[in-house]
């Protein structure tokens, strides 16, 4: 008889019984007219909830104004989107799934930066650190201190908001050259303050978000933050240059409350560092003490970011068994799943009947009816 797969197991994550280890990865859709959740998203989200994930993250919703990535990105303010995303936690939980909420400033970042069409009005102040999108390309306002203060402000609000309309937890995209991003890498952080220079000021931004999330929603609600080293401007980006500076990034984080790491990569097994085989996620778990989760490509055999990765990706079954690896070997706790999971709703209950040869490629069309 073979050996049960880790990845069905329950997980206890801070006060929450998960059915299992596999997670629907945030993935940025544009299908909230005017910024609200509607009844079509909802349907999505119980949609992958009754094929058995265990947690669901939401796709990225903006706490403010500022943070905004497009004008039909689901808001996380104001009373109409709130009412939406409490229809989805219902829907979720009636599946017997757990949900959180990922919260996401974009900081001085818009479309039109990779190519996209800008969708909100180009008065819109785009905050940042230094007034850089990326190295060397001056974009955005400077952010005062009174604006670092308000940002907190906003972030702890919709961390109140989401606990009290029912949410597991929230999670903090802090990656992919975003706002908490932009304060932790020295090639957007020019400051002077105590939120720039070293790496220990650097990551203060991002820590004292944690902790204004913790201190509106209460210690005992669930916080996850998102990390990475590439970036949506640099794929070859590196924060942390060796372990050294990655320990003082996560044991900040952890010391303000974070409570597990979403380790984000374009391929979940490759080594974070030269000459040392353990992968983002593998090191985070070690030098953190925190769970995490993986993600990067799950199952598929072409990352997003590859020339052809946006609209075609074959199956990659032997993923699995590394999968299933990393999980015994206390490498991640968590398996968060993208775009397999959009071509296959079921994912868990197939893989789980050992029919992984059934999974389907993801293809565009994919896009068109997300039900």
């Amino acid at each position: 008889m073979s050996e049960p797969s880790p990845l069905f197991e329950p997980l206890d994550l801070g006060g929450l019984r998960l059915r299992n280890r596999v997670v629907m990865a945030p993935m940025t859709r544009e299908s909230a007219p005017g910024g609200v959740p509607s009844a079509a998203m909802a349907a999505y989200y119980r949609r992958r909830a009754a094929g058995g994930v265990g947690l669901i993250i939401t796709e990225g919703a903006p706490p403010n104004e500022a943070g905004n990535f497009g004008a039909s990105v689901p808001r996380f303010y104001g009373d109409d989107a709130l009412s939406g995303w409490g229809s989805i936690v219902s829907a979720v939980h009636e599946e017997g799934c757990a949900v959180i909420a990922q919260l996401w400033h974009v900081g001085a970042f818009t479309p039109s930066l990779i190519g996209m069409a800008d969708s909100l009005p180009a008065t819109i102040a785009r905050l940042s650190p230094s007034g850089l999108a990326g190295p060397n390309r001056p974009f955005g306002i400077a952010m005062s201190e009174t604006d670092i203060a308000s940002t907190l402000d906003d972030f702890g609000r919709a961390a109140a908001a989401a606990r009290r309309i029912g949410f597991d937890g929230i999670e903090i995209h802090g990656a992919h050259g975003y706002l908490p991003d932009q304060f932790l890498w020295s090639g957007t952080n020019h400051r002077g303050d105590r939120y720039g220079g070293a790496l220990t000021n650097r990551i203060r931004f991002a820590a004292d978000l944690v902790a204004a999330c913790k201190a509106a929603a209460g210690a005992e609600f669930l916080v996850s933050y998102r990390l990475s080293q590439w970036k949506q401007l640099d794929y070859t980006a590196q924060i942390a240059r060796d372990p050294r500076d990655l320990a003082v990034i996560v044991e900040a984080l952890a010391a303000a409350g974070a409570d597990v790491f979403h380790c984000s990569t374009r391929r979940f097994w490759e080594p974070a560092f030269t000459g040392d085989p353990r992968t983002l996620a593998a090191w985070v778990r070690q030098l953190s003490g925190r769970p995490v989760m993986t993600v990067g490509s799950v199952t598929l055999g072409t990352d997003l970011k590859a020339p052809t990765g946006r609209s075609y990706a074959p199956v990659d079954v032997a993923q699995i068994a590394v999968l299933e690896s990393g999980l015994r070997e206390g490498s991640f706790d968590l398996v968060a799943i993208g775009r397999a999971l959009l071509a296959n709703p079921d994912w868990v209950r197939i893989v789980a009947e050992g029919r992984a040869h059934a999974l389907k490629p993801f293809e565009r069309r994919c896009l068109e009816d997300l039900l």
